[in-house]
């Protein structure tokens, strides 16, 4: 082994150590990784998650419940300016019977994820709530709704949510900007996770890998951000192009440094939940699993009605086989059984206190 790659090791075994390095170490480990240290990482990272969490995976239903969104970030799909955009809305009725039928497959905790859409106003946002809570009053519910006030946030948790999504996407304020439009402000986002966190969430947070303009430096920016804020789950996955937006040119991120980042979150976050993403799944064949191999311990199955996944298009060729949720559960527990791990049945709350 040369100095540079004993260096880079030496740095590896400190982080799986000590769950910990210094920024200047981050930058190195990144920016100087290797095949060997990636496997070092990639095995303690699997072993930890292991020794907290056994070898089964965390399943979250997932409700793509509306694609209107407000907003017009520079890399979304579903951004406000895309005239292509086949537009939907799920019914309470609707997002009601696909927690039903969830349910009956095991599922217990449902993911509620949509643009941010100025018609489920919190009066009708909580009254979904409500309802799925009295259907399902063990599961979990989360949601992914992008940015509201906080007696929005705090009006929804007392309606029964229990957990928040809600991507940090960049750590560095300048990278923000170069992401989002002028109406979008870094401080306000970092602003509504610490709401999140205050009013009694678990509350999960990410960024995109890859993602334009995006530098070693950043990442380190991000990890260290996560560190310090505790967020019960982290999502991460590779920057995928789509097709009518701005960065429509600009190269996808990449699934070998997806990875190596799930192993290295998981180093200094032992407790975090950690999802395999569909981007990951998309990017690679094989994904989700070699993401469960690297140290994610969730995956989200879609269980939207099969007519609305292909409209709900964040990034071009997006995984998403349209198959009944029952037929694509099975699936999903064939390919995990293969890498020798299986799925949980139960809400999975996160061990970070």
């Amino acid at each position: 082994m040369s100095d540079a790659a004993k260096k880079v090791m030496d740095l590896a075994v400190r982080l799986a150590e000590n769950h910990d390095l210094p920024d200047d170490a981050l930058y190195t480990l990144i920016t100087e990784r290797n095949e060997e240290t990636a496997l070092f990482l990639r095995n303690e990272a699997r072993a930890l998650c292991e020794r907290i969490y056994g070898r089964f995976v965390y399943i979250r239903g997932l409700i793509e419940f509306t694609n209107y969104c407000k907003n017009d970030c520079y890399y979304c799909g579903i951004r406000r300016s895309n005239r292509e955009a086949e537009r939907y809305r799920l019914t309470e009725e609707e997002i009601l019977s696909c927690c039903e039928a969830g349910y009956g497959l095991g599922f217990r905790t449902f993911v509620l994820q949509g643009g941010e859409d100025p018609y489920f106003t919190d009066e009708r946002l909580c009254t979904i709530v409500a309802s799925i809570r009295g259907l399902c009053p063990d599961c979990a519910i989360t949601l992914s709704a992008g940015e509201r006030s906080h007696d929005s946030y705090r009006r929804l948790h007392d309606a029964g949510a229990d957990r928040y999504l809600l991507r940090h996407e960049t750590a560095d304020p300048c990278h923000y900007g170069r992401l989002h439009p002028e109406s979008m402000s870094f401080d306000k986002r970092m602003a509504a996770l610490r709401d999140l966190k205050e009013i009694g969430y678990q509350t999960g947070c990410g960024f995109m890998v890859g993602s334009p303009y995006q530098t070693a430096s950043m990442i380190v920016k991000d990890l260290r951000f996560m560190k310090e804020f505790g967020p019960h789950m982290i999502g991460i996955g590779p920057f995928l192009s789509h097709k009518d937006t701005p960065f429509c040119d600009m190269e996808n991120g990449t699934a070998e440094l997806t990875l190596y980042l799930l192993s290295v979150i998981r180093l200094m976050m032992p407790k975090v939940l950690l999802p395999a993403t569909t981007a990951l799944g998309t990017v690679t064949e094989g994904g989700r699993e070699a993401g469960i191999l690297s140290g994610a311990n969730v995956v989200m199955p879609n269980l939207s009605p099969a007519g609305v996944r292909k409209k709900y298009m964040l990034y071009d060729n997006k995984l998403s086989s349209g198959s009944e949720a029952a037929e694509s559960l099975e699936l999903l527990r064939e390919s995990l059984s293969k890498i020798g791990y299986g799925i949980a049945v139960s809400r999975g709350d996160s061990l970070v206190i």
